[in-house]
């Protein structure tokens, strides 16, 4: 397949351009053949997501969201924090039991966990068709060695090491025993077990971090081992991409079971937090570089084929209105798809929704969350990207292009995926709404073979005029605290996906503009006979 690039005028049909077309214009030239050979296209971006903690699943928003992003994507499991917060209620060595007719006595024994709650928790998720992925956090004050040492988070994690590993090993114990009990070992066996969350940042209170860290490790993946071998586990869970190659070896040499190796990254992490180097790498190229690093440390381990999983990574790690609520999403994730296609098992968007509470309770729909769904269910253009992203096939066509990714389905459809990147328009906590005069679209010329040369063809957008609530949003004046039912009403219209244009190609031909931060699929539904 080839690929140039010209500049033109865009003189081109209004029913697929859009009214930035009077604009000059880079165009790419792209030749597809839906009967060249392709690899295998998994699709390793959609089938794991993160949440907000644990016990926040048990609202009916919470589970009203997932029940809008798993209609829109391959949602099969969801990862939170929290599942051992004493709000979740498991351990309580002070339990008090109460019998009719009897004074309140100790429980003893097995009495000390008590999982009404998680059984909650993760009825809800099977529920919903999506299985737990569990990750083991954090410290329940009563087991804590210190448990007046906690993160900033709303909540108040402790992040304190067990005052005893043999209260710890006894817990994660019967956790697993009741899983099984309850669910089944074909299912339980189905869900990863990851020990913490990124203990090289504040999250773990051992000192030094990673060297106890590992013990925590150890202690927890010999005590689900013991319970069955069949459950997976993994870490070391790390912020930064940090860390996956020292805690392989460490697990080979101590003999310590591990089913994957786990890590996190940001777009706008630092290459100096990553990489260990002082270079500006742009938002649009630092997960892929993580992913490919962490995936290089992996193929020179001892475990050369651990499968590897991205469990969080976003566009930013912090709360930026102008990258995680607004339509830049769409090209950012495309553009990452493409690159890290083939180099990790699975990767878990943090998050799918704004049922979030980390920095306290959401005061406005769009403060940069990191959800697909804003609060009052609101559907972000992210949502909207996703959703067309996962009508992509399961087999790849290769091209060489920047900004183009081409599959097919077993059906004979074809699928193509057109963004057109640029850096968010603002930066910071600070929202700046888009440029009155609009950047340059970018116009895709494009030359099919192997289809029908007249097959009917649906075009998807998500752009500032398709799928896109917070252009709405800004017409209110982005009011502040909450909003009115009407004006709910009015946002979710506004965020609700548009239906496809209908259009043929012409002798094997279409052409179509993309705006900036825009992107669009294309779908080609009939092959030769």
């Amino acid at each position: 397949m080839i690929r140039r690039r010209t500049l033109a005028l865009a003189a081109l049909s209004l029913s697929l351009f859009s009214p930035i077309a009077l604009h000059a214009q880079t165009t790419e030239h792209i030749q597809i053949d839906a009967r060249a050979q392709t690899t295998p296209f998994p699709h390793f971006w959609e089938q794991i997501f993160g949440s907000g903690r644990a016990i926040l699943s048990l609202r009916q928003s919470y589970r009203d969201d997932l029940h809008t992003v798993k209609n829109v994507t391959d949602l099969r499991a969801v990862r939170f924090h929290g599942i051992f917060l004493d709000e979740v209620g498991l351990y309580d060595p002070d339990a008090m039991t109460q019998n009719p007719g009897q004074a309140a006595e100790k429980v003893k024994g097995a009495g000390i966990y008590n999982f009404s709650y998680i059984d909650q928790i993760y009825d809800g998720l099977l529920a919903a068709g999506v299985r737990p992925f569990v990750e083991l956090s954090f410290m329940p004050r009563k087991m804590a060695a210190d448990p007046n040492q906690t993160q900033s988070f709303f909540y108040k994690p402790v992040v304190s090491p067990p005052k005893d590993y043999a209260l710890w090993d006894a817990m994660i114990t019967a956790f697993a025993q009741h899983l099984i009990a309850r669910y089944g070992i074909d299912e339980v066996a189905t869900w990863d077990f990851e020990v913490w969350n990124e203990p090289n940042l504040d999250f773990w209170g051992g000192r030094p971090n990673m060297p106890t860290y590992f013990e925590l490790y150890d202690h927890t993946a010999m005590a689900l081992k013991k319970v069955n071998q069949r459950i997976r586990v993994g870490g070391p869970s790390t912020a930064q991409a940090a860390y996956v190659a020292d805690f392989l070896k460490h697990c080979k040499d101590q003999n310590i079971p591990v089913d994957f190796a786990s890590t996190h990254v940001y777009a706008n992490d630092t290459a100096k937090d990553v990489f260990h180097i002082d270079e500006q790498i742009p938002r649009d190229q630092m997960v892929y570089r993580a992913v490919r690093k962490v995936h290089e440390e992996i193929a020179a381990s001892p475990y050369p084929k651990m499968p590897l999983i991205f469990s969080e990574y976003n566009a930013s790690y912090s709360n930026e209105p102008d990258v995680t609520d607004t339509t830049y999403m769409g090209p950012w994730m495309a553009n990452n798809i493409r690159q890290c296609d083939g180099l990790t098992e699975a990767m878990s968007y943090w998050t799918f929704s704004d049922i979030f509470e980390e920095q306290g309770v959401v005061r406005t729909p769009f403060y940069g969350g990191f959800g697909l769904v804003a609060a009052d269910g609101i559907p972000k253009p992210a949502l909207n990207a996703f959703a067309l992203l996962h009508q992509l096939g399961d087999h790849r066509i290769k091209l060489e292009s920047e900004s183009v990714l081409a599959t097919k389905s077993d059906d004979g459809r074809v699928e193509i995926a057109l963004w057109n990147y640029a850096p968010p328009f603002g930066s910071g906590a600070s929202y700046t709404p888009p440029p009155t005069s609009p950047g340059a679209a970018k116009s895709f010329d494009m030359t099919f073979a192997g289809v029908a040369s007249n097959a009917t063809v649906e075009v998807w957008r998500v752009d500032d005029n398709h799928g896109n609530a917070v252009k709405k949003f800004d017409a209110m004046g982005r009011p502040a605290g909450s909003l009115t039912q009407d004006q709910i009403k009015q946002l979710r219209a506004a965020g609700a996906m548009n239906p496809p244009e209908k259009v043929h190609l012409t002798g094997g031909h279409l052409q179509i503009s993309v705006p900036e931060h825009g992107l669009a699929l294309i779908v080609v539904k009939e092959k030769r006979p």
